[in-house]
């Protein structure tokens, strides 16, 4: 979700601090865009929902989304976020005129009378907020949905923590496994052809929780490595409930890692280059492996338990 174009305006900052009293920006013209003709009593309906017609004048014909100060006009009063204004060269992209600096002030107050329901409310979420606020809100709504765990492609899917499960079972073809301990076994005849790639997930379920269980190859500068980590199916806030640990070893050697799991809301690369979990040298792991080192044979073992 995009809230740039709120956290850096200053008008963006003015208009929710003080309502619809709006500045006129230095070095700007201005015109209050009369044309619009809508009050906010009538944008309102009496059950407190927007109507159509006022979303769709908030809306950026460009980008198609919401449009927050400064809203840019033409002088035929379309209107058009100021994102979108380098896109078109200069030119309304509604009738073709060159654009200058003009705000659509009677529009900025409009949205600022306004209260709209949160983006999220199919996945649960029944707040109702002013419309400048909105965009806040929604970057940290806990109702928001999560991206498909799986880091062996880009997949785009998104959708509550059941939904994601089903994905990955039935999309991905991911191990599923019951229980708080795990013990699995990692072989590659030639460790030397893979290099940067995901070789496993695999997904646990136990306290009635959903926990990945990573295991990947890549570079840490020039030297080969292999991550082994844990990453939680909810909410970082939840993920603080739980620990884990892991262990692999072999000659007479081991390695033990121990630490909370990240919530599926950092992304698989961020926890990989964040180094936050089991890192083990490729020389280490060959080592571990045993026989002539030629061949990676680690098994990983660990477990998962909440704290108290």
């Amino acid at each position: 979700m995009d809230t740039s174009m709120a956290s850096g305006n200053p008008s963006f900052d003015d208009l929710q601090n003080k309502g619809e009293a709006i500045d006129h920006p230095q070095n700007e013209d201005t015109m209050d865009c009369e044309s619009l003709n809508i009050s906010s009593q009538a944008a309102v309906k009496p059950n407190g929902t927007v109507s159509s017609s006022v979303r769709e004048l908030l809306e950026c014909p460009v980008c198609c989304n919401s449009m927050y100060p400064p809203i840019l006009q033409c002088l035929n009063g379309h209107t058009l976020c100021s994102g979108c204004k380098p896109k078109v060269d200069n030119r309304c992209p509604t009738c073709r005129h060159e654009l200058g600096n003009i705000r659509c002030l009677a529009l900025e107050k409009l949205a600022a009378s306004l209260e709209l329901p949160c983006k999220y409310q199919s996945f649960g979420c029944n707040g109702i907020y002013p419309y400048y606020s909105k965009p806040k809100h929604e970057y940290q709504c806990s109702y928001r949905p999560y991206g498909c765990p799986y880091a062996g492609s880009e997949c785009t899917v998104i959708g509550d923590i059941p939904h994601l499960v089903a994905h990955l079972k039935d999309d991905h073809k991911v191990d599923m496994h019951n229980g708080c301990t795990f013990n699995h076994r990692y072989v590659k005849s030639n460790p030397h052809e893979v290099e940067n790639a995901t070789w496993m997930l695999t997904v646990f379920s136990c306290f009635g929780q959903y926990f990945c269980l990573h295991f990947e190859a890549f570079h840490i500068g020039l030297a080969p490595v292999y991550i082994a980590f844990l990453r939680f199916m909810g909410d970082n806030n939840e993920a603080k409930n739980y620990s884990y640990s892991l262990e692999v070893g072999g000659n007479g050697r081991k390695l033990i890692w121990q630490g909370v799991p990240r919530s599926i809301r950092d992304s698989h690369r961020k926890v990989r280059d964040s180094f936050d979990g089991l890192i083990i040298q490729r020389n280490m792991a060959l080592f571990f492996s045993g026989g002539d080192r030629k061949e990676l044979k680690l098994r990983v073992t660990g477990r998962i338990w909440k704290e108290q």
